[in-house]
């Protein structure tokens, strides 16, 4: 063979691999584009609705599918809107409900009664107001506390279980070896940084970066993040950070372990210190640990698949 016959076949073997790679990458773009298409077709047509839980102040909610519920409570400034998956998965077995807390997303804004002690309450009146019976509560971040507040309010025979997503039951504290939401300084930075609409949206954004979502942050999940958060005034978001950093609901963690079936799903860079907790404090309690702070959004195939689990047992 001559040396312009090689530098042909040389070529047409790299154009032959050019080719091969490229129709596999369409094939692998094809097959994501065809999941994608086939998780949208499935999921449900979610028709929110509006409950009054007090004069003046309106609940928005969803709900799908029926069967044994399952109501997913939002975290602090943020909506109905994070659980986009769990709907679109658990809707075809269960009731799925979730809701905007008072002053968040498209509830009603209002200067009374914004802590997790009302949210509790607004939470009692929305599971009543819809017949829910033995539910499946599920609190992710701050939600939890409204969570927990519940059980302190009405005990654990009403639930059939409870979810705890990535919130530690006390909110600060000196004594070691005790899972909290931060320190002094760091929960006292974050009081102040969320004192302007503009420092509430800077600390969502770090926040989200730093902390919520493991992957790269995009600028179209960041617009979808700061379009929920900044529904909520920056008064109303500062005074939630100050009931979280002096919440304290080991009690109603504990009672909720030794009463009913309970899961704990924190984050991975939270294991560390949440999983001997855990293990010491709530005992018969599962725990998982992945991902970041909405690990059930980023990977919600292992987090559906462990909710899925743990619902069957209850």
């Amino acid at each position: 063979m001559d040396k312009d016959e090689t530098s042909k076949k040389a070529a047409m073997t790299r154009r032959e691999a050019m080719l091969a790679g490229v129709t596999a990458s369409a094939a692998v773009l094809t097959a994501s584009i065809a999941a994608n298409a086939q998780e949208k077709a499935a999921a449900p047509k979610l028709v929110g609705k509006y409950l009054a839980v007090e004069t003046g102040v309106d609940l928005y909610y969803e709900e799908a599918g029926e069967g044994p519920a399952i109501v997913f409570v939002p975290g602090w400034t943020l909506t109905t809107r994070v659980f986009e998956h769990q709907f679109a998965h658990f809707a075809a077995t269960n009731r799925v409900i979730s809701f905007d807390p008072r002053s968040h997303g498209r509830s009603t804004v209002t200067l009374q009664g914004n802590n997790y002690a009302t949210h509790a309450q607004d939470l009692a009146a929305l599971l009543d107001q819809l017949k829910v019976e033995k539910p499946v509560l599920v609190g992710w971040s701050a939600g939890a506390l409204a969570a927990w507040h519940y059980v302190r309010n009405n005990g654990t025979d009403k639930l059939a279980g409870f979810v705890n997503i990535d919130m530690p039951p006390v909110g600060t504290t000196t004594e070691p070896g005790v899972w909290i939401e931060g320190g002094f300084k760091d929960l006292a930075g974050f009081f102040g940084g969320v004192q302007s609409q503009k420092g509430l949206r800077d600390v969502i954004v770090w926040y989200a970066d730093n902390v919520m979502i493991q992957k790269d942050l995009t600028p179209e999940v960041t617009a979808w993040l700061l379009e929920q958060s900044n529904a909520v005034p920056a008064l109303i978001a500062a005074n939630l950070i100050a009931d979280v950093s002096f919440a304290n609901y080991l009690a109603e963690a504990k009672l909720v372990d030794s009463k009913i079936p309970s899961l704990h799903v924190a984050a991975e860079h939270w294991s560390a210190v949440a999983k001997p907790f855990i293990a010491a404090n709530c005992p018969k309690s599962t725990f998982e640990s992945f991902g970041g702070h909405m690990m059930f959004w980023e990977y919600p195939e292992k987090f559906n698949a462990i909710l899925s689990k743990f619902v069957k047992k209850t």
